[in-house]
């Protein structure tokens, strides 16, 4: 059974830093890339940033080139989102879930946890 627990959300100000992080059960990890999305009210879950399985590729979307830093640990098992120059924009559910190895940007199963909540005030 696929296991995703995502922590590390909280409130910050415009401009400044978070890092997200995901703990995922080790089969699922450890035979997957993984992503993160979002999900703010009113809106669809988008793409954020995904990572191949070794850690060699990644990908994100063009709202948060340059700002976001996406990197897993495959020894700890966990997959991290360093969230730089936050924006009002980027407030959002964020979750992680495994992704497909050709674009990283598509969630392979219809299935995600709690989420964590970011709050960006301007």
């Amino acid at each position: 059974q696929v296991q995703l627990v995502e922590s590390g959300g909280g409130l910050v100000q415009a401009g400044g830093s978070l890092r997200l992080s995901c703990a995922a059960s080790g089969r699922t990890f450890s035979n997957n890339a993984m992503g993160w999305f979002r999900q703010a009210p009113g809106n669809e879950r988008e793409f954020v940033a995904g990572i191949s399985r070794s850690g060699s590729f990644t990908n994100y979307a063009d709202s948060v080139k340059g700002r976001f830093t996406i990197s897993r640990d495959n020894a700890e098992s966990t997959v991290c989102l360093q969230m730089n120059n936050l924006e009002p924009e980027d407030t959002a559910v964020y979750y992680c879930t495994p992704v497909d190895d050709y674009t990283l940007a598509f969630a392979l199963y219809d299935y995600w946890g709690q989420g964590t909540q970011v709050t960006v005030s301007s």
